[in-house]
């Protein structure tokens, strides 16, 4: 069946068109997406303003015309942590469904750290033994552990690459003071955690998901998207800290240079780096494989898991 997923990040709204039926991987058949950085949107009261919700809706109805082009039957709509943690975060989703007729799950930051490690489960398969996996996105950090594709222990912490820029970093030149602040913050909320989960014993293999993590390993040396998923990408505590201090001293406009780094996210790289390399500090790993698969993929796999149990989502007729 052909399914449309509907994934509203706090970096991407990104609508992506697989062929799935149980039992195989999904295909990607199509992509369509917006770089909103919601994350960064949040006004002083930290609300989603007139115009992020505008364009969110936009591109959602957007969205809509291309899953009627595309031959979409089932649509998988969710929401991570700008909309669920914004002060208007109600009023958004009824916006979005009174005028597009999509009712937007949001997903808890442990739902996201759960799913996003069944699709990582899947793709490295039981051979891994004990999994770890961090996923770095625009408002959170997910980190979930486990020997099961359900994780024995799944931890969601604000340490997201949009949250923290917008934060701590928003200059085009950071100040070394706020850098330095930063870094102890980082390190203080991921060591809230390191007991929690290294409690299940050390991980037979460490995994990296999101996007933020495919661009500094590919900055430190990995292979390029083009050369497809399933060539093994890793990244090295060594590597990135290498660049820590060059990305300090970078504008975003210099960062956007580098291979493998968007425009839209060069101005988050840093503090997704910094976040990066704390996590691999403090949990003690030296080296990180990067997974393909990440949330959107496990959102998928539950569905097609749960086929013949329960229908899925209704496509909306598009907006004119």
């Amino acid at each position: 069946m052909r399914l449309g997923v509907l994934d509203v990040g706090s970096n991407t709204v990104h609508f992506l068109v697989v062929d799935a039926h149980p039992g195989a991987a999904p295909l990607p058949a199509y992509s369509h997406k917006a770089e909103l950085r919601l994350a960064e949107l949040l006004d002083g009261h930290g609300e989603i303003g007139v115009e992020g919700i505008q364009r969110l809706i936009d591109h959602i109805a957007s969205s809509l015309r291309v899953a009627e082009d595309k031959g979409v039957v089932d649509l998988l709509p969710f929401a991570t942590s700008a909309v669920r943690e914004a002060a208007n975060g109600e009023a958004v989703l009824r916006r979005v469904r009174e005028e597009t007729g999509v009712e937007l799950n949001v997903l808890s930051g442990q739902d996201e750290a759960r799913l996003t490690f069944l699709a990582v489960r899947r793709w490295f398969g039981w051979s891994s033994g004990r999994l770890l996996d961090l996923d770095i996105g625009g408002g959170s950090l997910e980190i979930a552990c486990g020997i099961d594709e359900q994780p024995d222990t799944a931890v969601s912490l604000p340490l997201g690459a949009g949250r923290l820029t917008a934060g701590w970093l928003p200059g085009e030149v950071v100040d070394p003071d706020a850098v330095r602040e930063l870094r102890r913050h980082i390190r203080a909320e991921i060591a809230d955690v390191v007991g929690e989960v290294s409690r299940l014993g050390a991980p037979d293999h460490a995994v990296a998901t999101s996007k933020t993590f495919k661009q500094l390993a590919r900055m430190t040396g990995a292979a390029p998207a083009e050369a497809g998923p399933r060539v093994p990408r890793k990244l090295s505590r060594s590597g990135l800290a290498a660049w820590l201090p060059r990305l300090a001293a970078m504008t975003p406009a210099e960062r956007a240079k580098i291979p493998g780094v968007s425009e839209g996210r060069a101005r988050q790289l840093l503090a997704g780096a910094l976040v990066a390399d704390a996590a691999m500090d403090l949990f003690g790993l030296e080296e990180l494989d990067i997974c393909p698969w990440a949330l959107r993929e496990g959102i998928i796999l539950r569905r097609l898991d749960s086929m013949g149990q329960h229908g899925g989502t209704p496509l909306p007729a598009p907006s004119a």
